[in-house]
């Protein structure tokens, strides 16, 4: 018997650029009707909003900093009371006191209520641990960007069949299309642009430039390579208020930088991006995994899965990057070395890097896995990645 279509709302703080891809997606699907509800600005004022089209459904939903971590969005509530929609998905963050209690009220209204997120990235102890099973026990079914929270999941003794693993996306065809037009000429231009020598390794770190990012140690790492004879440059796309020292840092250890600044450009991060050997993430590391990866570039990051985000789980080292541990410059520089060989990264990498990101983090992947779980269907996504 066939399923009838949901009517669903996402409510979310507000939708960021990267995605625009999948909510345009999911404004097409012919299994569920989708309306979104967020701001136009994120409430810290930090990430560029996505720009949608008259194809989607968006609704207005102002959202107000509290202080801190801590946001509220009236909608979040009165949308439990909506008879038009039978279907719920919220942005689960603990310290939004509006999804706690819009999705309490949903579900006393008898709707289904879906949590849309991260999931458990490490295992749920403690009192944190224990907010964050009471805030996913309000939801019918939860839909977790990667393997690793679904298993953390389960240990905890929720039911396979209700986590859906949905992975995550950014506008993969948009960045298919740039990654087509760069050349391997245009590639080297870029190094000679940027350093006037197309010969010499490049590694590339787009990141905001925070602290936590820990950046300097990538810049130490590069530091100790060209002290060991084993020169390279590097690109940092992105800005923040770590710049200044970031740049100081890199003129004591005679580490030649190139500060690109934000850009949201495609046709320029593709070019950027494929001018380097590997990219590197010394602290966690999330969608910067699959940009690059989508761009045939390998990414190292460290190896705690339990400081990491979920796409971090498209590493496979030897194949698509590298781990390191945590911490340890020298370890970092010990990780980096073997992808400096080669002028580029060689076929079989850009091969292995298109592949993981085309099989499992892409809208139109994103969007089925969506679809499954607001229509009611037992997750069946596969259970490891590197099958």
């Amino acid at each position: 018997m066939q399923r009838r279509c949901p009517n669903v709302a996402v409510v979310y703080h507000f939708y960021p650029h990267y995605r625009t891809a999948i909510v345009e997606a999911l404004a097409t699907s012919e299994r569920a009707q989708f309306t979104f509800f967020g701001d136009d600005h994120e409430y810290l004022h930090s990430i560029e909003p996505a720009v949608l089209s008259g194809g989607v459904r968006f609704v207005l939903a102002p959202t107000h900093h509290l202080g801190g971590p801590f946001m509220w969005q009236w909608r979040a509530i009165t949308i439990a009371f909506n008879p038009a929609f039978d279907t719920i998905v919220f942005h689960p963050v603990p310290h939004w006191p509006c999804t706690w209690i819009g999705a309490l009220l949903a579900r006393l209204m008898g709707k289904r209520v879906l949590l849309w997120g991260h999931g458990f990235l490490s295992p749920p102890r403690g009192v944190n641990g224990l907010i964050r099973r009471a805030l996913h026990a309000l939801a019918h079914v939860q839909m977790f960007y990667g393997r690793r929270s679904k298993q953390l999941a389960i240990d905890v003794g929720w039911p396979p069949e209700k986590l859906h693993v949905i992975y995550n996306s950014q506008d993969f065809y948009k960045q298919v299309e740039a990654r087509d037009l760069v050349s391997d000429q245009r590639r080297e231009e870029v190094r000679r642009e940027l350093f006037g020598d197309d010969r010499i390794p490049v590694i590339v770190c787009p990141s905001r430039l925070v602290a936590i990012r820990k950046i300097d140690m990538l810049i130490r790492a590069a530091g100790l390579l060209n002290s060991r004879g084993v020169a390279v440059n590097v690109i940092l796309i992105g800005d923040g208020p770590q710049r200044a020292n970031l740049e100081a840092l890199a003129s004591t250890l005679g580490v030649t930088v190139h500060f690109e600044g934000a850009c949201y450009d495609e046709s320029r991060l593709a070019e950027l991006i494929m001018a380097a050997n590997v990219t590197v993430a010394p602290g966690r590391v999330g969608l910067t995994v699959t940009q690059s990866m989508v761009y045939g570039v390998p990414v190292i990051s460290h190896g705690d899965a339990n400081d990491q985000a979920p796409e971090w789980e498209a590493i496979i080292p030897g194949k698509t990057g590298a781990y390191f541990t945590k911490g340890s410059v020298d370890s970092l520089a010990e990780a980096i070395e073997p992808w400096l060989r080669t002028p580029y990264p060689t076929s079989e990498v850009r091969l292995a890097c298109h592949a993981i990101v085309n099989r499992f983090w892409t809208p139109t992947y994103q969007r089925r896995a969506i679809e499954r779980a607001v229509c009611g269907e037992d997750a069946d996504d596969l259970f490891d990645i590197r099958c």
